[in-house]
């Protein structure tokens, strides 16, 4: 098994890997191109997040300044929304439903690291997917941790850290996030 195989498989792995950290260097390099676009060349920003995502779907915006592991690893609907400094540590997949908003200073980290000193030393480490549904909006300075899923129609509040998961249709914040109360569909 590749380390790139086990990387996704959820098991320990090497990211120093040759193959890892060239796929990095990859992705670093589109990053660093999305970043330096003008505004105004949107078409060109669309062309370098379709190279650097998996899939990302129509009326989709990432904003600068953006950075991420692998690019590979991330997948998102249409009317994808990033705002400024946003970082995606994709060693896992990350997927985003349609209709997801994503305010400044958020964080969605896939990879994680053994407690026990020793294998951490030895440069191992395992990442988590993450999951967003449809129609969610996090709030300013989110972070979400390995293997958390979000279910649609959800609110994660502003300054959050998303450690387990939050279900569908619900306001959700704090640290550790928990769920605050049920949305109703009238609320605007």
């Amino acid at each position: 098994m590749t380390e790139r195989e086990k990387m996704l498989s959820g098991a320990l792995y090497a990211s120093e890997d040759p193959e890892l950290a060239a796929a990095r260097i990859r992705a670093r390099t589109l990053c660093g191109r999305l970043n330096q676009t003008p505004p105004e060349e949107r078409e060109a920003q669309e062309e370098i997040i379709r190279r650097l995502f998996a899939s990302v779907g129509e009326n989709s915006t990432v904003n600068p300044v953006f950075w991420c592991d692998y690019g590979s690893n991330i997948t998102a609907g249409d009317n994808f929304y990033v705002n400024y400094n946003c970082v995606i540590l994709d060693c896992a997949p990350v997927t985003f439903g349609d209709n997801v908003f994503i305010a400044p200073n958020c964080g969605f980290y896939t990879a994680g690291h053994p407690l026990d000193a020793p294998t951490r030393n030895a440069g191992l480490e395992y990442a988590r997917p993450i999951t967003v549904g449809s129609d969610v909006w996090f709030g300013g300075n989110v972070v979400v941790l390995p293997g958390v899923t979000i279910g649609y129609g959800s609110v994660i509040g502003a300054g959050s850290v998303v450690t387990r998961d939050v279900p569908p249709g619900v306001l959700a914040a704090g640290n550790p996030c928990r769920v605050i109360r049920r949305l109703v569909p009238e609320e605007g």
